[in-house]
């Protein structure tokens, strides 16, 4: 019986683990194994509370870059203006902002309230995404790859 036992545990766990996975690549983690083609084909795979917030995202790197062209790189949502602008990306728990490491650097007073590193920040699903900070990066970032010149 000790080993009947065993076995029942060892398979719960394991549906336990393989619930667990396919919730978390359903629900709220982009799948990695998908080749996105467009940022609407990437957003359409999120629920309707995380596919508003980055259209919103969409709409201020749009409005500040109307040249920039969208594409997806490292299947992410992308910006290219003089190369990469900007990516972003939806997880679990949070909205990964990728303005390269300029664009965390020139604003690290203002990101102190997120977790943030060498050209990315987390800003938190349960707090207000700050639209006004990520467009002032965005402007900041546009400025930055202008004087570059085209690449």
């Amino acid at each position: 019986m000790p080993q009947i036992r065993e076995i029942i545990n060892a398979i719960q766990c394991d549906m336990v683990y393989h619930v667990i996975l396919k919730w978390k690549n359903l629900e709220l983690e982009p799948n990695m194994s998908t080749n996105y083609s467009t940022i609407d084909e990437y957003i359409q795979t999120f629920p309707p509370e995380i596919r508003l917030l980055l259209e919103q995202i969409r709409q201020i790197i749009r409005e500040a870059a109307p040249e920039a062209k969208e594409t997806i790189s490292y299947q992410m949502p992308t910006f290219r203006l003089n190369g990469n602008l900007v990516h972003f990306a939806a997880f679990k728990n949070h909205i990964g902002f990728y303005p390269t490491p300029s664009g965390t650097e020139k604003f690290q007073k203002e990101l102190l309230p997120f977790k943030s590193g060498k050209g990315s920040i987390q800003f938190p699903l349960d707090k207000p995404i700050p639209f006004d900070l990520i467009k002032k990066i965005v402007l900041f970032r546009i400025e930055e790859n202008l004087k570059k010149g085209p690449q």
